[in-house]
């Protein structure tokens, strides 16, 4: 249980993270898309024997690639449908090659952080790291480019670059998160709490440490709950990150009519 508190701790805070920039700039498609897609890579590092997390770290920071290479001259949401198409069909092909994997794919998708073992934890934290500083050294270009694009490009600030670091930046994201939470509850834990912190904080420092808070709140009630029902986690962090965007949307229409 330690261990599970410690990895599900150290992804909220990277999902917190994230995810608000993720909704700052519209790409909750593409933080939707990344981590679905990413299992495949699980899915084929399973089947030759290698690792599963650096199988999702390069299928993930792959497809993030490819959705900002190929976007960059496209509709960015055609592209990144078309991309997600890609890795699902690879994931498919790879899953049709064996049956012996079938536990642990099935907890890629949908989480299994009552599972994490003492060995998930390094790599975790390594990724999640990498991430943070990331996010740091571009916090005020990303910032900038997300609220005032027209202003920042005129400033000299590249956008297709700034795009393709941050959408590598979800990809080891999703790289740390995936195995703890699953790929398909990744994408409410990076948009949920970041959406609820918007809807009650326009600061940008105070928002992004609301969305931090709101993950962790979503993370530890769910693993409580999990432990207490032997319900799957990540029922709980779906509905639970609902609550809270409701909850907050609710709070933003009371404050207005006042």
């Amino acid at each position: 249980m330690i261990d599970t508190w410690v990895a599900a701790t150290m992804v909220a805070v990277v999902a917190g993270v994230v995810g608000f920039f993720a909704v700052l700039r519209g790409s909750a498609f593409a933080a939707h898309a990344i981590p679905s897609g990413a299992f495949a890579g699980a899915a084929g590092a399973a089947l030759i024997g290698a690792s599963a997390i650096l199988g999702l770290a390069v299928f993930a920071v792959g497809g993030a690639v490819g959705i900002g290479a190929l976007g960059r001259r496209g509709r960015h949401d055609a592209v990144t449908a078309l991309t997600l198409v890609l890795m699902l069909g690879l994931g498919a092909l790879f899953l049709s090659w064996t049956v012996e994997y079938a536990p642990e794919i099935y907890s890629l998708l949908f989480g299994e952080v009552l599972g994490v073992s003492r060995a998930d934890l390094l790599p975790i934290a390594g990724l999640g790291a990498a991430c943070l500083v990331a996010v740091a050294i571009l916090y005020r270009p990303l910032l900038f480019s997300s609220t005032l694009p027209e202003v920042s490009e005129s400033r000299g600030l590249p956008p297709f670059a700034l795009e393709l670091c941050f959408l590598v930046v979800v990809g080891l994201a999703t790289s740390m998160t995936i195995p703890v939470v699953g790929a398909f509850l990744m994408f409410s834990l990076m948009i949920a709490p970041a959406g609820a912190a918007r809807s009650l904080v326009s600061n940008p420092l105070r928002a992004l440490a609301l969305s931090v808070a709101v993950a962790l709140a979503v993370v530890w009630t769910a693993i409580v709950a999990s432990y207490e029902t032997n319900w799957p986690i990540g029922f709980f962090v779906g509905v639970l990150g609902l609550a809270a965007f409701v909850t907050a949307q609710a709070l933003r229409r009371i404050l207005l009519w006042r």
